[in-house]
């Protein structure tokens, strides 16, 4: 990872992490659970989603290298890391159904949300930081298929990008019409 590469990696993960905070802090139990509609996620659902892809990516990203047989020689949008970014955390009108494995299930307590985000967010931060690796010549196929394959380096962006992507949903739940004023 080159010095640039890995100042906008960190920058990446510090900004959307204060975005989130910012938005999330002071927000009631009430607000945090409300889902305007039975196929939409509450607050706190898209904070247990963000969390558990989070930890999940970085699994990927630690875990030794596994080559799939048909592995490009480069990502999809390589060369392209910022239109890849902007893709990740502004396409709200491309719905996508994730992995199971990744659904909100009520992992945590409410009350703990933000400090499990807070942890997870610091191990990538670390790895960000540290890594020695070359992320860019290791590939991943993202489940969108208008994402498709990756490098090692862009999956460390999504974390970011995604947290961004599902703060936005979390507006979007704030913003409706139901949600529960501060009292």
């Amino acid at each position: 990872m080159t010095p640039a590469d890995r100042e906008f990696a960190l920058k990446s993960l510090d900004d959307s992490r204060e975005r989130l905070l910012g938005t999330l802090l002071g927000l009631s139990r009430e607000q945090l659970e409300y889902r305007p509609s039975a196929d939409r996620w509450s607050v706190a659902e898209n904070l247990e989603h963000i969390i558990v892809t989070e930890k999940f990516v970085l699994g990927r990203l630690e875990s030794p290298v596994r080559q799939t047989p048909d592995a490009p020689t480069h990502s999809r949008w390589a060369g392209r890391d910022d239109p890849f970014v902007k893709k990740l955390s502004e396409a709200r009108e491309d719905r996508f159904q994730a992995p199971e494995p990744l659904r909100p299930i009520s992992r945590w307590p409410i009350e703990t949300l933000v400090v499990e985000s807070e942890a997870a967010r610091v191990l990538s931060r670390e790895f960000a930081a540290s890594t020695q690796l070359d992320l860019r010549s290791r590939f991943f196929r993202h489940p969108a298929p208008e994402i498709g394959e990756i490098d090692g380096y862009q999956l460390l962006l999504l974390i970011g990008a995604h947290s961004d992507r599902h703060l936005a949903q979390s507006k979007a739940v704030m913003a409706s019409p139901g949600f529960p004023q501060p009292r």
